[in-house]
């Protein structure tokens, strides 16, 4: 098992990150110590994927917490989560699995403030306690992911998937990828095909190496192949994560996922998004109230060291494009798979792990816009 995200150490510890940036040329095992590096680290997609982030972040008010002096007050740890907190969550917009963990975690700390006589060092315990448990949670959740939708991988099938929803974006053994190791591990034979997945390259850099250590046949293809490919009739299936899934079944996911939503539309293959029940959120009605996150030009202009575009030329750079709901075959969540998401049948199957205090939680977390 890959451990793209994983915790080292009592309340003390450290977070270790691979580091995405340098596959798959180089297997980099980072020491996360500070509240900074791990900004650094979500910010630069050292760690990327949406459940992933979500489980590094839980550990950042761990982190922060280590600065405090051994004489602070339960008053200064409590203000120095709700820091920590905005602070990482400015990072990155789109994924709301960031939201809810930092969400979980600022929580746990009132709630054990709430029953003194309380330290500063229970306050840690209970953070980390709860961190630990986001991280098992997400272990498990891509286990059943891949269980409930191994069925729909036909044996023989070509699947075709984008960006990288595997162990690298979780603390699990991913998503869509959860999916293909599962229908693997039965048996199936298939051939995926990964999209490059420009700009950064997350099919070709980071799909591609994980499919390859896991034994499955994988064929990297240009993001402007995939059309061809299902003209053929080479694609059977595609499947790929999410970032955040609106009130109606609308989808955020990598830029270019649109895209593939029309082409198999279009040629009649079913398009398949896997997901946590976590990456949904009821309070965005649809897909058009989805923040999309805008990156640096330089990911367009520069391919690793080359320059492949003209000096102060124009960029348009969004992270991701969101999906409507009509283009989706169905969802498939660790609860279950949702064939034809809509407004009611996203509502029935998240009613009941849905809390009130859960949802305003999450709006608590209120970005600071500072850079480090």
């Amino acid at each position: 098992m890959i451990e793209a995200v994983k915790w080292i150490g009592g309340i003390d510890g450290t977070l270790e990150l691979i580091d995405q940036r340098r596959l798959p040329n180089k297997l980099v095992r980072m020491k996360i110590r500070t509240i900074e590096q791990l900004y650094q680290a979500i910010k630069t997609l050292a760690v990327r994927g949406a459940p992933a982030i979500g489980v590094a972040a839980a550990y950042g008010p761990l982190l922060a917490l280590q600065t405090l002096s051994g004489r602070a007050k339960v008053q200064e740890a409590l203000d120095k989560v709700a820091e920590a907190g905005s602070y990482i969550a400015s990072t990155r917009p789109t994924a709301v699995n960031l939201f809810a963990a930092l969400g979980r975690i600022r929580r746990r700390a009132r709630e054990t403030v709430a029953k003194p006589p309380v330290t500063v060092q229970q306050i840690r315990e209970a953070i980390l306690d709860e961190a630990n448990a986001i991280c098992r949670e997400d272990i498990e959740m891509c286990r059943q992911i891949g269980i409930k939708g191994e069925k729909l991988i036909p044996d023989g099938a070509g699947i075709l998937t984008h960006c990288n929803a595997g162990a690298l974006a979780t603390a699990g053994q991913g998503t869509a990828l959860s999916v293909l190791y599962e229908a693997h591990g039965k048996g199936k034979r298939f051939e995926v095909y990964a999209d490059e997945t420009r700009p950064l390259l997350q099919g070709s850099r980071l799909t591609a190496w994980e499919l390859q250590q896991a034994g499955i046949k994988v064929t990297v293809i240009c993001d402007n192949m995939a059309g061809d490919l299902m003209k053929q009739g080479k694609i059977q299936a595609v499947i790929a994560g999410a970032d955040r899934v609106a009130a109606n079944g609308d989808t955020a996911n990598k830029i270019g996922t649109y895209s593939l939503s029309v082409l198999a539309k279009y040629h009649g293959i079913p398009f398949y998004i896997a997901a946590p029940s976590s990456t949904f959120d009821l309070q965005l009605d649809s897909g058009s109230e989805i923040r999309i996150e805008q990156r640096n030009a330089s990911e367009v202009t520069w391919c690793g060291d080359a320059h492949v575009a003209p000096d102060d030329v124009g960029v348009y750079n969004p992270a991701f494009d969101v999906t409507p709901a009509e283009n989706i075959t169905a969802i498939i969540t660790e609860k279950g798979v949702l064939r034809k998401p809509d407004r009611e049948t996203i509502a029935a199957l998240l009613r009941p792990a849905e809390t009130e205090e859960e949802s305003s939680e999450t709006e608590e977390v209120v970005p600071d816009t500072a850079e480090p």
